[in-house]
């Protein structure tokens, strides 16, 4: 990734993706506790954490020659990864088609659109809820996407492998907060979506500092990566918690699983923004809510890395932002 620092004008929106600020979340937080600093992923471009990948999947195809002037692209998201891949299409001239799930929220569809993608939407499975993708669901859509790139003779984005997701986080975003945080922090705990983000910050972490603690955050009811079976495959946190294995993790660098449920990644969103203005999804929720636990229990007093993986612009229309009352002080 180049160092864009130092330029005043950008030849275009890609040199703007990453560079996100770290941020101490004291307010939130409060002493003695310790800290959580909070690395703002949904101030990128696409708002969320997937424009890295989006990128750097692209450009690793375009090098290899699987990817060529005029080829469409497509790829099954929730509507992260759609977002940053129809960014780089937009600019680097590719059709894109993002292929979701109907039980993604409305927003993603229409942003995905607004950037010239085209959207294929799959609906759920028999019994699916708006706003609540479940593993069966991310199946179809999987399928469905993997026989439009075969029809159209597409480059297939295929996040959940793809080592380009892994190498986005570990030459990016890890090394910017090592050199953000002055190399002080303890633990690091990251919702697993594609598990890329996890897993490419967790190895640079271990690099840096053998001691830092890598815990993977999923939601309470579909924590197969620890090892349980699936209890509620329905729950809110858009984005992961599929229920799937994630060929990207090791589990070797895994040093803890943290499960939270869909009411308290909801409670910790909400209070995240009315506390430090930081407006994060429903992944960001859970992230605070496993690093306030980890606070609360074996990391009192030490420092914890979060990530804010996309923006709460994203789910307006789901309950993350409804009309009951807001967390208080």
């Amino acid at each position: 990734m180049k160092d864009t620092a130092a330029q005043h004008v950008l030849p275009s929106v890609l040199g703007a993706i990453g560079h996100t600020p770290l941020v101490e979340l004291s307010r939130l937080v409060g002493s003695p506790r310790g800290r959580i600093l909070a690395k703002l992923e949904y101030l990128s471009p696409g708002h969320s954490k997937k424009d890295r990948i989006a990128l750097a999947i692209i450009e690793a195809a375009e090098q290899r020659g699987e990817l060529s002037t005029g080829q469409s692209v497509v790829e099954m998201t929730s509507g992260n990864t759609g977002t940053g891949v129809a960014i780089v299409c937009a600019v680097k001239k590719y059709p894109f088609v993002a292929v979701m799930s109907e039980g993604n929220s409305t927003e993603r569809v229409r942003m995905m659109r607004a950037l010239g993608a085209e959207v294929a939407l799959v609906p759920q499975a028999g019994g699916g809820e708006v706003g609540r993708v479940r593993g069966e669901d991310l199946n179809r859509v999987e399928a469905a996407a993997r026989r439009i790139a075969d029809e159209r003779g597409a480059f297939l984005v295929d996040q959940f492998v793809r080592t380009e997701n892994t190498a986005a986080h570990a030459d990016g975003t890890a090394v910017e907060i090592i050199a953000q945080a002055d190399g002080q922090m303890d633990g690091f705990c990251d919702f697993a979506g594609t598990g890329g983000s996890f897993a490419g910050c967790a190895l640079t972490f271990k690099k840096h500092d053998p001691g830092i603690r890598c815990y993977l955050v999923e939601p309470e009811g579909a924590a197969v990566l620890s090892g349980e079976k699936v209890r509620c495959g329905d729950h809110p946190i858009q984005g992961g918690g599929y229920s799937r294995d994630l060929p990207l993790i090791d589990k070797g660098i895994v040093d803890g699983f943290l499960k939270v449920g869909g009411e308290e990644a909801k409670y910790w969103a909400r209070r995240l923004a009315r506390v430090e203005g930081i407006f994060g999804g429903y992944s960001a929720g859970a992230n605070i809510a496993g690093a306030m636990a980890l606070l609360e229990g074996e990391m009192a007093g030490r420092t914890i890395v979060v990530m804010i993986c996309d923006s709460g612009l994203k789910y307006l229309s789901t309950d993350l932002w409804d009309e009951s009352p807001d967390p208080t002080d």
